[in-house]
């Protein structure tokens, strides 16, 4: 399963989503993949640690590598590096992402990136960071994921973005991958004791929107986590986000 974890809007908390995920899906014996596609590599230093040497090959490399011709391309895989927890590998992302953007749209390479995902081998789930745009790598992914997962912070800002953020992903699923489908909604740093959260999640339910059943609370722990470079599932098992991340690991797995 490819899985990208997607919002134009920015600190919604796609990479805390990404990677706490993963974690469980590491956590639960599964050969996981996180891959991330966005600049500021937040999902690279969330699970490689910030003070971590630099890998030897990130995904800048690979999306340079495809600007060239070659018959022997290196597979995507040789592009990851061991994360220190078991199962856990990661693409890194890298800053020269951005000045390669100009150069892939150019040359028109923006089914490379979901060709390479299509060969690749040995791993049971993979999970995509993007940027907080509809770019060039956010399209990239969408149109190699099987599944796209929304997170959304309750707020209204949020709330008008994400009608004009289905409808975008609705459109790439109609031009490019006919296969992707919106897995639902996440409500992040959910306050249940707050009005305005409980109002816009019962509106956004009553207008049919996909949200999800599980909720993810809003934690000064999990900032520790962030601060730690470890996962929810490794710094504290019985937390309440952790077991809320877990449910919702399970309900995206069916096993609810």
């Amino acid at each position: 399963m490819k899985r990208v974890v997607f919002n134009q809007k920015g600190g919604v908390g796609k990479t805390t989503i990404v990677c706490n995920l993963a974690a469980i899906a590491a956590s639960r014996g599964l050969r996981t993949l996180v891959i991330d596609l966005d600049t500021q590599g937040n999902s690279t230093q969330y699970l490689l640690g910030a003070g971590a040497a630099k890998p030897d090959r990130t995904v800048a490399d690979f999306f340079e590598s495809t600007l060239s011709f070659s018959l022997q391309s290196p597979p995507f895989v040789s592009y990851a590096t061991n994360s220190p927890y078991e199962n856990l590998d990661v693409v890194a992302a890298d800053p020269r992402l951005e000045e390669l953007t100009v150069k892939l749209e150019a040359k028109q390479k923006i089914y490379k990136f979901r060709d390479a995902l299509k060969k690749i081998k040995g791993y049971d789930a993979i999970f995509i960071d993007t940027p907080p745009a509809l770019n060039f790598y956010a399209r990239s992914a969408l149109i190699a994921a099987d599944r796209v997962l929304i997170p959304f912070d309750c707020d209204e800002f949020s709330r008008q973005a994400l009608y004009t953020l289905i409808d975008n992903i609705e459109e790439i699923r109609g031009d490019h991958n006919e296969d992707l489908a919106i897995e639902g909604i996440v409500v992040n740093q959910f306050q249940s004791r707050s009005n305005l959260p409980q109002r816009v999640v019962g509106e956004l339910k009553a207008e049919g929107r996909p949200l999800l059943e599980q909720t993810i609370s809003s934690s000064v722990r999990v900032k520790e986590s962030h601060e730690k470079h470890c996962p929810m599932i490794y710094l504290d098992g019985s937390h309440r986000v952790t077991k809320e991340y877990l449910a919702l690991f399970d309900a995206l797995s069916g096993e609810a």
